[in-house]
């Protein structure tokens, strides 16, 4: 057999298979196309948030005065184009200088709303590094079982199929065989680049937000030395 007619064949046994397994093959076929389509987004945007932590945190330690990095960054966030560790930078930045310029206030009291300020934008970044990773999960873990549910479903047919035919033979249920394992096959597909994508760019929000965390105490460190001269 060819491998033109092999892909007519398997197309055929799709096209010829029951409702419940076209249903199942279709909701694995929408889970891998909306997987890929995440993938390459969080690919993108985590590549992305690596290169702006690394570019920002160079200029930071460049011994750039803070005011005016702060100030550079004022026309890209009135355009909401800021994100990332520039974003954590800028919300403790600001808060510091306005707590600062008030009178009668403690040290301790700018610091903690400082600190405070840079939790909240830390969380926020946290969300968007970790953005549709539940989906990836919830793809890798479930496919194969919705795969499984369309294969048994699909013997279950042939073998009741097989009950009922004048003559039992291998030919009677050899396509609803075949037909059900393409459901198995579909939810390997979707499942297998969701599981890898899932464990990658876990890992990569894990150290982007650890590395988030540390410029955090290290931002703090620098504005506690600053307010105590």
């Amino acid at each position: 057999m060819t491998e033109q007619e092999q892909t007519l064949s398997i197309w055929s046994l799709i096209i010829e298979a029951g409702i419940v397994v076209q249903i199942v093959m279709l909701i694995l076929l929408l889970a891998s196309v909306i997987s890929w389509m995440m993938i390459i987004q969080r690919g993108a945007y985590q590549r992305r948030a690596k290169s702006l932590f690394n570019n920002f945190e160079k200029t930071f330690w460049s011994g750039v005065d803070l005011t005016q990095l702060y100030r550079q960054g004022n026309d890209k966030a009135s355009h909401g184009k800021v994100s990332g560790i520039e974003n954590i930078f800028r919300a403790g930045f600001k808060e510091f200088s306005r707590l600062r310029q008030q009178e009668n206030i403690d040290s301790d009291t700018v610091m903690v709303g400082t600190q405070r300020a840079m939790r909240v934008a830390l969380a926020r970044e946290e969300e968007e590094l970790e953005a549709n990773l539940p989906f990836l999960a919830s793809v890798a873990s479930v496919s194969p079982y919705i795969g499984l549910f369309g294969t048994v479903w699909g013997i279950m047919n042939s073998f009741r199929g097989l009950a009922t035919a004048g003559q039992a033979s291998l030919a009677t249920v050899a396509p609803g065989i075949s037909e059900a394992l393409i459901a198995t096959a579909m939810g390997l597909f979707a499942a297998i680049p969701a599981v890898l994508a899932y464990n990658r760019f876990s890992a990569r929000a894990d150290t982007l937000s650890g590395n988030y965390e540390t410029f955090a105490e290290e931002l703090t460190a620098i504005l506690h030395r600053q307010l105590h001269r």
